[in-house]
């Protein structure tokens, strides 16, 4: 099973954060996907290039959808022919195995 195919757990603020030990084996699935810490939190980040405005808001609404469905919601930056998509969190102040789930049903968005 994929991780897109995974299903997401409701997440509380005792659950489990994903270890940095995982992160190597879960980043071989999301490849064009990196982990930024932003006052000490892991954040996962994934820059989107697109040919005009129009078609990268378009893609943004695509993620702010996603995001509504399963109840999980990233930080959305939207410019003129990019979008960048940041999943963690918040309420275990770092990453749960939802993000990498929900990183990887990103991807499929555009292929």
């Amino acid at each position: 099973m994929t991780l897109s195919q995974e299903i997401c757990d409701a997440c509380r603020a005792d659950a489990p954060a994903v270890s940095k030990n995982e992160y190597p084996n879960l980043l071989t699935e999301i490849p064009h996907w990196s982990i930024k810490t932003r006052d000490a939190i892991p954040q996962l980040e994934r820059l989107f290039t697109f040919d005009n405005f129009v078609n990268a808001m378009a893609f943004a609404n695509q993620v702010g959808e996603l995001a509504e469905i399963t109840n999980h919601h990233p930080a959305i930056r939207v410019e003129w022919g990019k979008v960048t998509v940041t999943w963690w969190t918040h309420k275990i102040g770092g990453l749960h195995r939802n993000d990498f789930i929900l990183a990887a049903r990103t991807d499929e968005l555009i292929d």
